[in-house]
């Protein structure tokens, strides 16, 4: 199994890039999201990747961060969507807006994608919403590829603790985690002048 490639930039394209790995150009299948955030032509990039083989073909998936893999993986695992349909809905929304659509329940967001209908979309959610979990949103990511740790853990905290304080008060775990990632200057902040700013956002 390939676990990542990593290698010189060659091409970019909506839903495409070409990995140069001494001399071995390897073309990926990439989201549109993922194709927005690549480094440029003749740089260096990291994608971690899914194999996908079938009878008429073998194909690489690739990814910036393990998370975006992560949940891609969630995806493929629901009756009816495939590695293209997954990328799909990863064209349409990053790995947070994705968890908040199937915490919330809003198949309407996920059934944006191309090829993804109404259907698809609400088993998508039935099937995943008890894998998805509200610490999975945070920022808890790897060191290189989020920043410092230093920062994140205290960042973490601060969203940690004013999405509880929400969630006591009965707003929803998505709706409250929405309104904290709203918020900005959040590393200046302290947790409840993070829960006030997000009152705020709640009206």
């Amino acid at each position: 199994m390939i676990a990542y490639v990593k290698g010189t930039v060659e091409e970019i394209r909506e839903d495409s890039a070409v990995i140069d790995v001494g001399g071995l150009g390897y073309s990926i299948r990439v989201s549109a999201d993922t194709a927005a955030r690549m480094p440029g032509v003749g740089e260096q990039a990291k994608l971690y990747t899914y194999l996908n083989v079938r009878e008429d073909g073998v194909s690489l998936f690739g990814f910036l961060s393990k998370d975006d893999l992560a949940i891609f993986k969630q995806c493929i695992t629901v009756s009816g969507i495939g590695p293209k349909g997954a990328l799909a809905i990863l064209s349409t929304l990053n790995a947070d807006s994705l968890r908040f659509a199937i915490m919330s329940g809003d198949a309407k967001a996920i059934s944006r994608a191309p090829g993804i209908g109404a259907k698809t979309a609400e088993r998508l959610i039935l099937e995943l919403k008890g894998k998805i979990h509200m610490e999975d949103t945070l920022v808890g990511r790897e060191t290189a590829e989020y920043g410092a740790a230093v920062n994140a853990a205290a960042d973490t905290a601060q969203k940690r603790e004013a999405v509880e304080a929400l969630v006591s008060l009965g707003y929803g775990q998505a709706e409250a985690l929405k309104a904290v990632n709203a918020i900005e200057g959040i590393e200046d902040m302290d947790s409840g002048a993070v829960l006030k700013a997000a009152l705020k956002k709640m009206f």
